[in-house]
């Protein structure tokens, strides 16, 4: 499929999992991506994976929690490409000193909610706020942002990750309201258990048996599964869907 060819976007947090089979997949529908990670190296090697397939990936080193750095990464891409048609944000602080210390209110740790909060909400909207002015000077574009289960599932632990995810559906709604008109779309995908092929292999039968139990589905997904989605909703096919927060859990939840 082509239906990206000429248009450049930027992958926020594009070195692995998720976020790296999504900027492959963005390059394989002909779009000029960007991949955008703290992890320069991982970076690295997803933008040559783009390259050696044919494709057009550049790789930059960029902080969620520092704006000077997220509005550099924005000006690189507009510098390359001569300006933004899509962003994916797709980052998170899933580190052991943050989500790793994520419990519940009684054990909380107002640092890891600051910190939580600094990488993955202020983060994404730091980001919408420095491509926003590029799409309107170009026409419009698209924005997906990266939500979670975790929004809507109430977990015993991991408040402060659900509450950020949570404030990511609010900020989504937000632009797709305000710049809709002008042609900026912003909608978001709600990843459910969704593993590589690597960390299924390090896990438990039983781990595996339940995680699965949860769902309404054959299998537990795979980071092609969001990729797919997100080339969709940056692409023009999905030009009249605006403000929604897709499930992609193998029908873990249910909404109307």
């Amino acid at each position: 499929m082509s239906r990206l060819t000429g248009k450049s976007i930027v992958v926020c947090g594009g070195a692995t999992g998720i976020g790296a089979a999504t900027a492959q997949r963005l390059a394989a529908e002909g779009a000029q991506v960007i991949v955008g990670d703290i992890n320069l190296p991982g970076a690295n090697e997803t933008a040559g994976k783009i390259v050696a397939a044919g494709g057009i990936g550049l790789a930059v080193a960029f902080d969620l929690a520092d704006e000077a750095s997220i509005r550099a990464l924005v000006d690189r891409a507009k510098s390359e490409f001569g300006t933004v048609h899509g962003l994916y944000n797709v980052g998170a602080d899933l580190s052991p000193e943050t989500v790793g210390r994520d419990g519940d209110l009684l054990e909380m740790d107002p640092a890891v909610w600051r910190r939580t909060f600094e990488v993955d909400l202020l983060g994404y909207a730091l980001s919408c706020r420095a491509v926003i002015p590029v799409m309107l000077a170009g026409g419009g574009g698209a924005i997906v942002n990266t939500s979670s289960l975790a929004s809507c599932v109430g977990e015993a632990t991991r408040p402060a990750y659900a509450a950020a995810k949570a404030g990511i559906n609010a900020l989504t709604r937000h632009v797709a309201s305000r710049w809709g008109r002008e042609g900026i779309r912003c909608n978001g995908v709600s990843p459910g258990m969704v593993m590589s092929e690597t960390a299924l292999s390090m896990m438990s039968e039983e781990f595996k048996a339940a995680g699965l139990a949860a769902t309404h589905s054959t299998r537990l997904g795979r980071p092609a599964d969001l990729a797919a989605t997100v080339a969709f909703l940056l692409s023009d096919d999905a030009e009249w869907i605006n403000g929604q927060v897709w499930s992609i859990d193998g029908g873990a939840t249910f909404h109307d």
